[in-house]
């Protein structure tokens, strides 16, 4: 190849990267640089190439080229300005800075050249002054935070700074290596809460995502010692620690994905720093030194991390670990009695949480062998417990069983047939201490959970509740046999004709029920009993409407689902259901139902307080009482017992309470919008369903703004979009889109977010839909988004069909959608010249649906299409002259000579401007 090939290539690359085709571009010059002898003619070549790489934003090679062609010539001016552009991408500011300084010196007035240098001074100096702070700023946090004299107000500032400065990468290494962990240490000494909150924060900081800094802690600092301070009484100081241990494992497990090079090998292995860490959370749940909320904490831990999240994980060697270490340990905690001296110290929910846990380690294991092993713990702890003389730990080892059936239920319930174990629970029964019956009684309860497994306790457990709860005086130990006759009792469900105790006496239970949820003399405890009995009982229409009618229970019911006790989310969430007829309903089949009563088989059927007008009654009352505060309370609960159940049951409930459009704003008000975006995002499939659908019947009527305040606004779009894929319902489909309609008319940046959701293809789908409203909803949708450019570029793409349903959608009989599909159409003509000619290619009725679009009798529509054609007489004379040379210049000058009136006037002056435009085309004459 000769000198010539070289100089062809070149001009044939430069061609290529005006065309905006870089790749090509490369290619060119890539082949020149091979055959190019001439070394000023390859000097412009790597300027050139360089350039390329700029647009492509690879800078490192952009960099590299450039200098390639300053090592030929050192005033090569271009190649120098590229460099420094390269350079300050790749944050080399003071090599950036060089290289304009000598493109400033070679051409003194040159603009860009001094506004870069100025700029680049100005970086620098910044670095400069960062880099050299950070280091003097760590110092002096620590001296004012350990000083005995500066004021708190400084010190609060200070713990401020230090939490905010370890939460970005380079502040934490800083703080790491100014000595910063065993600082800490001294601020945790202090031993004053604010200082001991602030390090704890600070250290999480340090170590989030980063596995070096974890492992330098866990030894620094120690584990014991995180235990102890996740021990102490202060709430906040206790979930901040549960905090930093959970940073410590993600970061010790590889949740952290960076990477460390020589680092690397120092902390490669951390299995023994994972198990010492569950080690150390098994044996905080037996200290006495450690507070209740500590040990609900530890709890929390260990159900969030030992449990394998997916099952398709075939290591679930944690589970095993903690069974061996640790079960005895848990069953202790479940078997507490508070009420007695020398107990561990808890909280309301403790023992649920400890429940929850043996549910979920015994869910985990994978096979026959490691269920009985866990079942013989179980069974040795508890038989092991029973002591003819003493009472306190029969009791303990009957708590202990009521611990196993609010978990892994079969296992308990296995245990309650078992020689020795309902012998116990009748003893207790007949025992004169209160505290013994009590945990005797709610034993029962726990096993007549779930009816079908519960045949053992039916034949024993009936007569012996019923003959405690005529004999006792005692309101605690009445108000739990009551429930357990409840429970016993109610295994029909919802279905009318299955009443298990004599009629009218359901009410009568629930009567008392309510009158003891009132009653502020008994202790809370109890009356959670008394929510627990009308759980079961709710399932009768009649005790529902009592229930909703009767404010002070319902008031009362609320207050305690507010309460720390959130061992109530269940009930409570049962019986909202249950008022609301928001449970799943089985489909009843006519012909099934004629075949049933020909065979003399069971029917069910509806309760008449079942019907339609009832349940909207019970609504109405429930938000007058104040549903909407207690459910935001309660979705905000800790994660592990607002199980996915309950939360399935929470999205039910709000979807019911939002099925009239009135009582949304009520919604919206008590903080109900809010409520609902974490109930959209996590749990069952259903209930994310249920509750994106209460959002998008939200999000379709209300001002989003107000119903979504700041940033949450932007968390409503992904529930929305989940609604639009074809499984869903029609209805579903409908809101959805009526909602994004509604938030893609607020802002660009909401617009962004919808499509960065992948909803175009959806939308568009909906747009060919049968259902009129859809269709209606889809395309108003549409109509707010192609004033991005993103969607834009879609309707320029060749090959579909998008442009040609728009033009049809505008002749649709329905005005609704011919206003959005023209909106839609008029606003992307506008926008981009070039689908003006497309439309007259997608169809060969694009003119008369365009005349009857400015004939049209309804002003909206008529100025939409006046403003289309408008567009289209601006994109090219071509087009105008065809507009012009059909009737659309007669329906033109006749809507432009209408006298001015405002319902029609912005068609008018838009039909003006349209002939104003033909004039300035010379298309037609001046009327003289």
């Amino acid at each position: 190849m000769g000198m010539g090939d070289a100089v062809q290539l070149k001009e044939e690359g430069n061609k290529h990267f005006q065309a905006g085709q870089i790749d090509n571009a490369i290619d060119c010059y890539t082949k020149a640089i091979k055959s190019c002898k001439d070394k000023s003619v390859l000097a412009v070549i790597f300027r050139n190439r360089s350039a390329c790489y700029l647009k492509k934003e690879n800078y490192n090679n952009a960099a590299s080229d450039a200098s390639r062609a300053i090592d030929i010539d050192a005033k090569d001016i271009k190649a120098l300005y590229r460099r420094c552009q390269a350079l300050e991408k790749l944050g080399k500011l003071d090599m950036a800075f060089k290289d304009v300084q000598r493109c400033a010196t070679l051409e003194p007035k040159n603009k860009t050249f001094l506004e870069t240098l100025r700029r680049l001074g100005a970086d620098i100096q910044q670095k400069l002054k960062t880099t050299f702070s950070t280091d003097s700023r760590v110092q002096n946090m620590f001296d004012i935070l350990l000083s005995e004299e500066l004021d708190s107000d400084k010190k609060e500032k200070a713990a401020n700074n230090l939490i905010v400065l370890a939460r970005e990468d380079a502040g934490a290494e800083r703080i790491f290596q100014n000595n910063g962990v065993p600082l800490l240490l001294q601020l945790i000494e202090t031993g004053k809460p604010e200082m001991v909150l602030a390090a704890v924060r600070t250290l999480s900081g340090m170590c989030t995502g980063h596995k070096a800094r974890a492992t330098a802690i866990v030894h620094l600092v120690g584990i014991d010692k995180l235990c102890s301070i996740m021990g102490v009484d202060t709430e906040e100081i206790v979930l901040a620690t549960g905090n930093l241990f959970q940073c410590v494992y993600d970061a010790l497990t590889g949740a952290d994905k960076r990477d460390y090079g020589k680092e690397e090998a120092l902390v490669m292995d951390s299995t023994r720093d994972l198990k010492a860490i569950l080690m150390a959370l098994l044996s905080v749940l037996n200290s006495k030194k450690v507070s209740g909320h500590g040990r609900d904490q530890a709890l929390n831990l260990l159900n969030k991390n030992v449990p394998r999240k997916d099952k398709k994980n075939q290591d679930h060697s944690k589970t095993l670990f903690t069974i061996d270490n640790g079960l005895k340990k848990i069953l202790k905690v479940c078997g507490q009695i508070p009420d007695l001296p020398d107990q561990l110290p808890l909280t309301e929910n403790t023992q649920l949480i400890a429940s929850v846990l043996l549910n979920k380690l015994y869910d985990d294991l994978r096979c026959d062998p490691e269920r009985d092993n866990f079942r013989d713990i179980c069974d040795e702890y508890i038989k092991g417990s029973f002591d003819p003389n003493d009472m306190d730990k029969n009791i303990h080892a009957i708590n202990t069983l009521s611990g196993l059936l609010q978990g892994p239920f079969d296992v308990g319930n296995a245990l309650v047939g078992k020689q020795g174990v309902m012998e116990m629970i009748v003893a207790l029964c007949g025992s004169e201490r209160e505290i013994d019956q009590l945990v005797a009684i709610e034993a029962i309860i726990h096993a007549s959970t779930k009816m079908s497994r519960a045949s053992f306790m039916i034949t024993n457990g009936v007569s012996l509740l019923k003959d405690i709860y005529k004999k006792t005086k005692n309101d605690k130990i009445k108000i739990r046999a009551l429930v357990g006759l409840c429970k016993l009792g109610s295994a029909g469900g919802d279905d009318y004709s299955m009443r298990q105790f004599a009629e009218g006496s359901t009410e009568k239970l629930a009567k008392q029920c309510r009158k003891w949820l009132c009653n502020p003399s008994i202790d809370a405890r109890t009356r959670k009993w008394a929510v627990e009995g009308l759980a079961y009982l709710t399932n009768d229409a009649d005790v529902k409407d009592d229930f909703v009618e009767d404010e002070a229970a319902m008031r009362a019911m609320f207050e305690l689902a507010k309460s720390p006790d959130k061992t109530i989310l269940y009930a409570v969430a049962c019986i909202l259901v249950n008022c609301t007829n928001s449970y799943e309903k089985k489909e009843i089949i006519p012909e099934m139902v004629q075949l049933a009563k020909f065979s003399k088989q069971h029917v069910p059927e509806q309760h008449p307080k079942d019907k339609k007008d009832f349940i909207e009654r019970r609504v109405k009352r429930l938000l007058k009482g104040g549903v909407i505060s207690a459910l935001a309370v309660m979705v905000n609960a800790d994660s592990t017992l607002l199980t996915d159940q309950t939360k399935e049951m929470l999205s039910r409930v709000f979807l019911a309470l939002s099925e009239d459009p009135k009582d949304r704003g009520t919604i919206v008000a008590q903080g109900g919008g809010k409520a609902l975006i974490p109930l959209s995002l996590e749990g069952t499939e259903k209930g994310k369903a249920k509750a994106s659908h209460a959002l998008a019947k939200i999000a379709a009527i209300s001002n989003p703004e107000i119903a979504f305040p700041g940033e949450r606004i932007y968390e409503v779009v992904r529930p929305l979009v989940n609604l639009l894929q074809s499984d869903k319902e029609g209805i579903e489909n409908y809101e959805a889109l009526r909602g994004l309609t509604n938030l893609s008319a607020l802002s660009e940046k909401l617009r962004v977010k919808i499509i960065k959701e992948k909803s175009l293809p959806e939308i568009e789908n909906y747009m060919f839909e049968e259902n009129d409203q859809i269709r209606q909803a889809a395309t108003e949708c549409m109509c707010n988004l192609v004033v991005c450019k993103d969607v834009q570029e879609r309707y320029m793409e060749d090959g579909n069909d998008k442009l040609k349903l728009l033009v049809l959608l505008c002749s649709e009989d329905d005005e609704k959608l011919q206003i959005a599909a023209a909106g839609g159409l008029a606003m992307l003509t506008a926008a981009q010249k070039k689908l003006c000619t497309k439309v007259t290619l997608v169809t060969v009725q694009w003119l008369e649906i365009l005349q009857r679009l400015c004939l049209h009798d309804n002003p909206n529509i008529q100025h939409r299409g006046i403003v289309i054609a408008y567009n289209m007489m601006c994109a090219g004379e071509e087009l105008a002259k065809k507009l012009i040379e059909s009737e659309l210049l007669e329906i033109l000058s006749v809507v432009a000579k209408l006298e001015d009136q405002p319902r029609k006037q912005p068609a008018i002056d838009a039909a003006r401007t349209c002939l104003s435009k033909a004039l300035d085309l010379g298309l037609i004459k001046p009327f003289s």
